[in-house]
């Protein structure tokens, strides 16, 4: 008994220990707050019936497993005459009904609370990510990807843990305190008030050597922490480090810092055998002042037993109360994360299939006096004073310098952010009147910097729209110059692209980006530089494809190389966010001195 509640003591001071370093860092994000936890259960309100069920289970358990001292002590007390009478048979039937019980009422109890956790926290893993995916770019902006990614995966596991345990030890292990302390005066209020006045000590004692030894605990985190990036940094940047030679000296930087780990861990080991060993000392010492005092005052020897398993009883749910609130502290943080997050503003979208004949755009574009900077550099000015018209099926040119504000337009254009004055128009609509879905559904962009998804080429160009059939997903491969590519793999359109379309060449990336703005058939089209990153030959087959899926839409081309503008019908010229000039290819060059004559030379000279 002594060992068991030792083991739990000093269990208890090495959690803290590893936990405090965390509660350090968190205790301003989070506070001591539970309004984040009774926010959550709001998520619960649907089964509410399947959760009440495990908490009536969960308290007859912990009520049940009281019953167990009183009825050894029993046991005890009735000696060979009870033996004789029946009685203690009696008793043993009665231990075997609790424990029957007390597996049934378990197996329900657990089986009830798994099932209302993972309901509750499939319904919020889904609407973190309607939320997620929703949200404006301006919070994408401010916030990394792997912390928002974070959000769903491992604050919501932490939760997990509050549903299936953490919530169930809380009870349990207020119903055995209080039960405990209860039964404990009905076996001997003076023992009871002896116990009570030692414990604390112990406790107390207990709580400092914990703090102590943290210390230690928080500098080998530290020091993993440390190794870890060596890890991470050497593993990402392996190329580099092969190429200066440098494995050696990676290889005794990560041998110095995990030599550091292992002497702070064994100073600490060394500090936790301390600890151990007081601990140890000290609960032997109390039970045998316990057990000494319940002799001289003549309690009986089965009511003594019973006192001392409730005593340990009562110790134990005390420490494991502790780590209780220390795990609702981290679910706390958790879970005001995700609900500081689920109170973001969110676009307004609708889930369409098609749009109706009559909302569709016939392709004119506007821009109006638009100045723009974005959310987190107001004092950039990105543009200023922008004006200009599209008609429809137009091909407009847009170039200038990096960082002219090209591809601020792009964006824009497809309403991932507004403008801070002036007004865009569509049709003679104003863009900010068209539902933001109808409006992105009419425009489709080729970038740059192609994303595939992970899957298979198939589904990358059927991501253009939903429901495509089969031959619809050829015919668009066909156009885009792709389908010559894709039908040499043995696998055709099920062939896995890899992470981020790994597996493909640039050219081969840009013709199935260009298939799947094929497949949306678009009223406007914006290429943004779709070609500056090819080599001659990919650069001929995308420019083919481009050009095929130029005709009949308005299309918007963003460009550097101003070999691929020549043809435009206007060509819009910006610099430091102004259009400085506009006109066609032929009227620009013969303008002296222009932006657009001086680049056509720099590009074409050399």
């Amino acid at each position: 008994m002594a060992c068991a509640l030792a083991q739990v003591l000093s269990n208890h001071s090495q959690k803290n220990a590893q936990d405090m370093q965390t509660s350090i860092k968190d205790k301003d994000k989070r506070g001591t707050s539970l309004k984040p936890l009774f926010r959550l259960f709001h998520y619960v309100k649907p089964y509410w019936l399947e959760f009440g069920g495990g908490l009536v289970f969960l308290i007859l358990t912990s009520v049940s497993g009281l019953a167990f001292p009183k009825l050894l002590g029993e046991l005890i007390n009735g000696g060979k005459a009870a033996l004789d009478s029946g009685k203690n048979t009696h008793i043993g039937w009665w231990l075997v009904v609790i424990l029957v019980t007390q597996a049934i009422f378990s197996f329900f109890r657990v089986v009830l609370f798994v099932n209302v956790t993972e309901k509750t926290l499939a319904a919020l893993r889904q609407n973190i990510y309607s939320h997620l995916i929703k949200m404006p770019m301006r919070i994408f902006l401010q916030r990394r990807v792997g912390e928002l990614s974070s959000r769903i995966s491992s604050d919501i596991t932490l939760l997990q843990e509050i549903f299936n345990n953490t919530l169930a030890e809380l009870i349990r292990q207020l119903v055995v305190v209080c039960g405990g302390l209860v039964l404990l005066i009905m076996t001997s209020f003076q023992l009871t008030i002896f116990m009570l006045l030692l414990l604390p000590v112990m406790v107390i004692v207990s709580e400092i050597f914990g703090r102590f030894i943290s210390k230690y605990a928080m500098q080998v985190q530290d020091k993993v922490a440390e190794s870890n990036t060596i890890v991470e940094e050497t593993l990402q940047g392996i190329f580099s480090v092969k190429a200066f030679v440098s494995e050696f000296r990676e290889m005794k930087r990560y041998r110095e810092h995990t030599n550091e780990v292992a002497k702070l861990g064994m100073k600490g080991g060394t500090q936790r055998g301390f600890f151990t060993s007081f601990v140890i000392l000290g609960i032997f010492g109390t039970l045998v002042a316990v057990i000494w005092r319940g002799v001289t005052t003549g309690v009986a020897s089965g009511d003594l037993f019973s006192f001392l398993l409730y005593s340990v009883f009562v110790a134990t749910a005390i420490t494991g109360l502790a780590e209780v609130f220390t795990a609702l502290q981290k679910s706390i943080g958790a879970t005001k994360h995700l609900f500081d997050l689920l109170d973001e503003p969110i676009e307004p979208l609708t889930d369409l299939d098609t749009i109706a004949p009559q909302h569709l755009l016939r392709g004119s574009i506007s821009f109006k006096d638009i100045h723009f900077h974005y959310p987190s550099r107001a004092d950039i000015k990105v543009l200023q004073g922008v004006s200009f018209e599209a008609a429809p099926k137009q091909k407009i040119a847009i170039v200038g310098s990096s960082g002219a504000g090209k591809s601020t337009i792009v964006s824009l254009l497809l309403r991932l952010y507004d403008p801070i004055a002036g007004e865009i128009s569509f049709d003679g609509r104003k863009g900010t009147d068209i539902p933001l879905s109808e409006l992105r559904m009419q425009v489709a962009v080729v970038p740059q910097d192609v994303f595939l998804f992970g899957g298979t080429i198939g589904e990358n160009i059927g991501y253009g729209r939903k429901g495509a059939t089969t031959d619809e997903i050829i015919a668009a491969a066909e156009k885009a110059n792709a389908w010559e590519f894709i039908s040499r793999f043995p696998l055709g359109l099920d062939t896995v692209v890899g992470e981020r379309g790994i597996q493909l060449s640039g050219g081969q990336r840009q013709r199935i980006a260009i298939a799947r703005a094929v497949l949306k058939a678009p009223r406007i089209l914006i290429l943004d530089e779709a070609t500056s990153a090819l080599d001659s030959e990919s650069e001929k087959l995308v420019q083919d494809a481009l050009d095929k899926l130029m005709e009949g839409r308005t299309s918007i081309v963003i460009a550097h190389r101003l070999a691929t503008v020549r043809q435009a019908d206007k060509i819009i010229v910006i610099d430091k966010g102004k259009i400085v000039e506009e006109g066609t290819h032929k009227e620009l060059i013969g303008v002296h001195g222009g932006l657009y004559k001086n680049l056509s030379e720099m590009q074409f000279l050399n």
